[in-house]
């Protein structure tokens, strides 16, 4: 058989379920990625297998094809945001990321020294790779299209939380990077890192994030109506608003993911109430989840395979499950303590720490850079708790989310009959 013909098969069917499955499960306790990752395993087990190309078993497809999935979900997910930025408006997503996610990094890290025996570097890396949610597979719980009143707290706070934490986990990559080589001291290390990784690079990220959303916006929104790029009703300016920021980001040595955000946010910022941004996010949304599918459908390859099971032991299961079930949710729950939101809603915001392609992305792009001497042992711990949030949030998402709907709608109606009468 022609593999290329093969392939091409394959890839079509792929579009199709991509367009057909969202509405399909959307009402079932059934998550597109489980479908993904089945039809991946099936593949394995066809004769068809042999013609699949699998780029989770090559690093650097890996981490090319993981990190575009992941900009463009940021880039939607910047533009799905209808509230403005603000302290007080956001300041559950400033816990999340100024309180759950150090803590959540530090945890993991010292578990993966305690029980798997990581050195410093793959410690402090598996937790800078373990501790962001998910953009991609966390489409289920987050905001709907713009100006579709999708947007509650948990919601939002779950989306600009995927939006952000990104960029900020990479610092910490980097650090793993740098502790590799111990030989410099570790005062150099950590003064090269504040200063470069830390400092430069995310006011990098953010200043050329801020510039490109507010010149973007200005030829989208603000030209006489003839010139405007938002008459062309074209979502394909989504796509290329995402590769210029995220390029020359990355150009000036800044955190191209954090700056796709800020630059989606700002776009929208400039004029929020205009429907182009609708056919913006629909067209990230589409390519979004095509790649997702095709990269889950590969994931999927690997676990039918089987191989990576037999590296598995008791302390990578036991890291996956305490990473996944005690440590987002204790130090997410933590995070929110004082703040007026009912209890049920901190106990969703904090459980539904989903991780993904982001998590193989980052462990590409660092095993790349440096030599860690555990790279199968954290590849596998990875695989497991991405593997494990796929399943167990995705069963989740949909009982959990209706119920608490349901409950919001229960508390607010008798107000707008009392406010009616």
């Amino acid at each position: 058989m022609d593999a290329y013909i093969i392939i091409l098969t394959l890839f079509g069917a792929v579009i199709l379920l991509t367009a057909w499955l969202p509405m399909v499960l959307r009402e079932l306790p059934l998550s597109l990625p489980i479908f993904c990752i089945v039809l991946g395993a099936v593949f394995s087990w066809s004769p068809v297998a042999p013609f699949a190309v699998n780029p989770l078993e090559n690093r650097y497809l890996t981490e090319h094809l993981t990190e575009f999935v992941v900009i463009v979900a940021l880039m939607g997910a910047g533009l799905k945001l209808d509230r403005p930025l603000g302290w007080k408006s956001w300041r559950v997503t400033w816990r999340l990321l100024g309180i759950a996610m150090p803590l959540t990094i530090a945890a993991i890290a010292a578990f993966g020294a305690g029980l798997l025996g990581l050195p410093l570097a793959s410690a402090v890396l598996l937790g800078a790779v373990l501790a962001p949610t998910d953009p991609v597979l966390a489409s289920d719980v987050q905001v709907g299209p713009p100006k579709t009143g999708e947007e509650d707290e948990v919601r939002f706070s779950l989306t600009s939380e995927a939006g952000l934490n990104d960029g900020l986990s990479f610092p910490f990559v980097y650090l793993a990077i740098a502790l590799t080589a111990l030989g410099d001291g570790y005062g150099e290390i950590i003064g090269n890192w504040l200063a470069v990784d830390v400092i430069w690079r995310l006011a990098a990220g953010v200043l050329v994030g801020w510039l490109t959303g507010r010149i973007l916006g200005y030829l989208t929104f603000r030209l006489p109506q003839r010139a405007s790029l938002s008459r062309t009703g074209d979502g394909l300016v989504a796509l290329g608003i995402t590769c210029l920021c995220y390029g020359a980001t990355e150009l000036v040595h800044g955190y191209g993911f954090l700056a796709v955000f800020v630059a989606a946010v700002t776009l929208r910022s400039v004029e929020r109430h205009n429907a182009y941004h609708k056919s913006l996010h629909d067209f990230a949304e589409q390519i979004e989840r095509l790649l997702m599918m095709l990269l889950i459908v590969c994931f999927g390859m690997i676990l039918g395979d089987g191989r990576i099971f037999e590296v598995i032991s008791w302390e990578i299961v036991a890291v996956a499950l305490v990473s996944l079930f005690v440590i987002r949710p204790v130090f997410g729950w933590i995070s929110l303590i004082g703040l007026p939101h009912l209890p049920s809603e901190k106990a969703v915001i904090s459980f539904f720490g989903i991780r993904g392609l982001g998590s193989f992305y980052y462990l590409a792009f660092a095993t790349g850079q440096a030599e860690f001497g555990t790279e199968p042992k954290l590849w596998v711990t990875v695989f497991l708790i991405v593997l494990i949030s796929i399943i167990v949030h995705g069963v989740a998402v949909t009982p959990v989310m209706r119920r608490l709907d349901q409950q919001r709608w229960d508390e607010e109606a008798p107000r707008s009959k009392g406010t009616v009468g």
